[in-house]
């Protein structure tokens, strides 16, 4: 993976509310947050 893609991924993430404001104290939590927004950026490209 290029370092451009995983910066690309990295500013798409930070635009959902949910993942750019997270301070979970639970680790699974914050991880099925991000997986939650990477499934709906990847569904939508």
């Amino acid at each position: 993976m290029k370092g451009n893609t995983l910066e690309w991924a990295i500013n798409r993430l930070k635009n959902y509310r949910a993942v750019s404001t997270r301070y979970d104290k639970r680790a699974y939590v914050c991880l099925g947050t991000l997986t939650v927004a990477a499934t709906i950026i990847w569904l939508r490209t």
